[in-house]
């Protein structure tokens, strides 16, 4: 039996990281995660879940309780021209650890800063920010396409230590007069295309964001995703999904921590 994950969760919670199980080929908690945002999970607690589930995938719940900060890059929707220009405007990004999601992008996981740092969708196109309230799939998971998240050669955890958070990066408010905001043009294509599996959640949960920031009522925005999802969604979400994305995302834009 391959216990490779079983092993990277153990050795996640030795440096302090809280863990959970997800679901395998898939970026779903198994069980109820909210939890593992106030205590650690305990390494028999962590083994029971890999005798239970032994295919399942590693998730690092990030924010404060594991001093961490995710920047989630996913350049099929333009996060590396967006971190490109970032880079561009306020300097090059410290060396930090860095791993692979086996769909295509990457995870650049930063120190957390000791004060709240919001979890956030929709920093600039195709980047969103894993902090307070969050979570990330970590190596050596396999992405629902089929890929396998693995750590950057000579970047992983244990070989480079993690650098602090950019302050630029949590302070950035996009779409308020950004020129990184997503133009009109995104949110028509996205609303007559859809998206399709691996996508969902993340595009649930920027599309929630859109319509909260520009005023559009709670009950009216679930309204309204629920549809969609139901219609362009490549397959539709349960709707039980559809309302936790939209009660997180409410929960953040009431807090200050809007997504997009």
């Amino acid at each position: 039996m391959d216990t490779r994950i079983e092993q990277a969760a153990l050795g996640y919670l030795a440096r302090g990281w809280s863990v959970v199980p997800l679901r395998p080929r898939d970026k779903r908690p198994i069980l109820r995660w909210q939890d593992f945002q106030h205590r650690h999970p305990d390494p028999d607690e962590v083994r029971g879940w890999y005798r239970h589930w032994p295919e399942a995938n590693v998730g690092v719940v990030t924010g404060a309780i594991s001093g961490l900060v995710v920047v989630d890059v996913d350049p099929r929707h333009g996060g590396e021209d967006s971190l490109a220009e970032l880079v561009h405007t306020y300097g090059p990004l410290p060396q930090t650890a860095e791993a692979v999601t086996g769909g295509g992008g990457r995870h650049l996981y930063f120190a957390h800063a000791g004060r709240p740092v919001h979890n956030r969708a929709g920093v600039a196109p195709g980047i969103d920010l894993r902090g307070d309230g969050g979570y990330i799939v970590a190596p050596p998971s396999r992405h629902p396409a089929g890929g396998w998240y693995a750590w950057v050669p000579g970047s992983a955890p244990e070989a480079v230590a993690l650098a602090p958070l950019p302050r630029w990066l949590p302070a950035r408010e996009a779409g308020r007069g950004g020129r990184l905001g997503h133009p009109v043009s995104y949110w028509r294509d996205l609303a007559r295309e859809g998206v399709a599996e691996g996508a969902r959640n993340s595009t649930l949960a920027s599309f929630a964001g859109h319509l909260l920031w520009h005023g559009v009522d709670p009950d009216v925005a679930l309204e309204l995703l629920l549809c969609w999802n139901r219609v362009r969604c490549r397959p539709p979400l349960a709707d039980e999904e559809v309302i936790g994305v939209l009660e997180s995302i409410t929960r953040l834009h009431r807090n200050g921590g809007d997504a997009r």
